[in-house]
């Protein structure tokens, strides 16, 4: 073999031997920018089933953001909390019900040791359109505060849904159209939705003279005036969110309770709210949103929620107040004190009866 055979044979061999080399190279760093990738963006995926009310919450990009950046994604879907129960709980993470009655059910079935979580809370209230609220008021039904807030008087409202008073009997009514028929407060099912059945326990909390329903006897003493808060209404929702889209577009019943936090997330938003005002009813119950972990990975998010900064600053965005921090929602809600009542000044919270005790009660409204 010549020379230039020989330099020829070697020039391939190199080339050979650089080409795999390079091939190597790439493949390498392909791998090392993947591996590097899944590294920085990796999130642990956490299902769990929530009150519908915490939707918007959980959707919120800014909320998925913050939650990716601690390595958790979540994968939630609703369900009225009073149905929880029924739901199959298995492969899931967590359940988060409206308040702590259904969440003490769903504890039983969880095998993580260290009880509920309850990041943030909000108290049931009734929104009305301005013509309405001045209504109530001057009926004695209500106190205004101003344009826009006021207080619902438990006591002499039950008294007028006692005696099936229509808004006819009421001075002042015959001004507006749409106020006719009997007067009464749209409100959710209570078997299968939260607000409705805290509804029910505000109310016979007022009804019985202020004592919490602890057995059939008390269940049965209110029963009547309950079966009429609920009959009245005819078909309803299990989630508050539908009626109270349907009052924002100015459909549906002149009076709806929901959660506060509804009303603060639009006005934080720079949402339109029409005439709206919001009454705070004297005697209400607040619901305290409650994270039952079924898995370490679920009391991981409910800790997050309850801990992390920014986490709680995008809750007080969507209405919630955190637990244990009014500096919060104080700051958030500076500018909405024509509706929002910050320090709930004058309002009575009324324990909440026991799950059995609250199926019960939303039972006997069915019957």
């Amino acid at each position: 073999m010549g020379f230039r055979e020989q330099a020829s044979g070697v020039r391939r061999i190199v080339g050979i031997v650089l080409a795999v080399l390079l091939i190597g190279g790439v493949a390498a760093a392909v791998a090392a920018g993947r591996a590097g990738k899944d590294t920085s963006t990796a999130t642990k995926t956490v299902r769990g089933v929530i009150g519908s009310e915490k939707a918007e919450f959980f959707a919120d990009p800014d909320v998925v953001k913050a939650l990716a950046a601690k390595g958790l994604t979540v994968r939630a879907e609703t369900s009225g909390s009073w149905a929880m129960d029924q739901f199959p709980l298995e492969g899931y993470d967590f359940a988060f019900p409206g308040s702590k009655a259904p969440a003490d059910e769903l504890r039983r079935k969880s095998p993580v040791k260290g009880g509920p979580i309850r990041p943030f809370y909000s108290p049931l209230v009734v929104v009305a359109h301005r013509a309405a609220a001045q209504v109530l008021a001057d009926n004695g039904l209500a106190t205004l505060s101003g344009k826009s807030s006021g207080k619902l008087l438990m006591k002499p409202y039950l008294d007028a849904a006692r005696t099936d008073r229509t808004w006819q009997r009421l001075k002042g009514a015959d001004k507006h159209a749409e106020l006719s028929g009997t007067v009464f407060i749209t409100s959710t099912d209570p078997v299968s939705s939260n607000s409705g059945a805290l509804y029910l326990a505000a109310a016979s909390y007022v009804a019985d003279g202020g004592r919490v329903a602890a057995d059939e006897a008390a269940v049965d003493r209110t029963a009547p005036l309950l079966k009429k808060l609920i009959r009245v209404q005819g078909a309803q929702q299990t989630s508050s969110d539908a009626p109270f889209r349907d009052f924002i577009s100015g459909v549906g019943n002149p009076l709806v309770l929901v959660y506060e936090s509804q009303v603060a997330s639009l006005l934080m938003q720079g949402q339109e709210t029409g005439d709206l005002v919001l009454l705070y009813p004297d005697t209400t119950v607040s619901s305290d949103h409650t994270l039952v972990p079924l898995t370490g990975t679920g009391r991981r998010l409910g800790e997050l929620l309850s801990s992390d900064p920014r986490l709680r600053e995008l809750a007080v965005r969507h209405g919630f107040r955190p637990q244990g921090a009014a500096a919060e929602f104080t700051a958030a809600t500076a500018g909405h004190t024509d509706h929002i009542d910050q320090k709930l000044t004058g309002v009575r919270q009324a324990p909440v009866p026991t799950a059995a005790v609250l199926r019960a009660m939303a039972r006997r409204t069915l019957g």
